[in-house]
């Protein structure tokens, strides 16, 4: 189409943002906010949309930079290597996908003693059926079934001041 069009629209792609800090900024806000209110869990998970192993063998980025992300948003937070963990939903068929997988990781952790968790998706700008329904309701079911008492989801930015100022910046 834009071959055959004699004054195309000017294009502009943003590839990524996994380091932005005014992202990071964003949702390190958002976690600080949910635990004045809700007090902190006793490990924050950060679970990110899932993707086939196949892309990362192949070569696509994306799990370096949940990697990333989840690292950057748990430096801001204060927090140590044994205060969250960096899971991956939503997969589905036969194929090996990114793990660890995040309710198997949940059904652990509750079976382990976890009594509490707190769960954000920072892949996600906003929520949708796969933060609403599979975290906040299955992943939570599953949480409790296997022992744990309490799984609270942070929800997405959605449209907070602070990421619609960062998304503004990116673009």
């Amino acid at each position: 189409w834009i071959k055959r069009t004699r004054n195309p629209p000017e294009l502009r792609f943003v590839k990524q943002y996994p380091d932005y800090p005014g992202y990071i900024a964003a949702l390190a806000a958002s976690v600080r906010e949910h635990w004045t209110i809700n007090g902190r869990a006793e490990r924050l998970i950060m679970s990110f949309h899932g993707l086939p192993r196949r892309s990362l063998d192949l070569g696509d980025p994306y799990f370096c930079f949940c990697q990333q992300t989840g690292r950057l948003l748990a430096e801001a937070l204060g927090l140590g290597k044994d205060d969250y963990t960096i899971t991956f939903q939503s997969r589905f068929g036969k194929a090996n996908w990114l793990q660890p997988y995040t309710q198997p990781t949940l059904e652990k952790l509750a079976r382990n003693g976890t009594a509490r968790v707190d769960v954000i998706c920072p892949g996600f700008v906003a929520d949708c059926l796969e933060t609403l329904e599979e975290i906040a309701l299955e992943c939570k079911a599953a949480f409790l079934a296997a022992g744990g008492k309490e799984l609270r989801y942070i929800p997405c930015l959605n449209e907070r001041a602070d990421c619609i100022a960062a998304l503004g910046d990116i673009a």
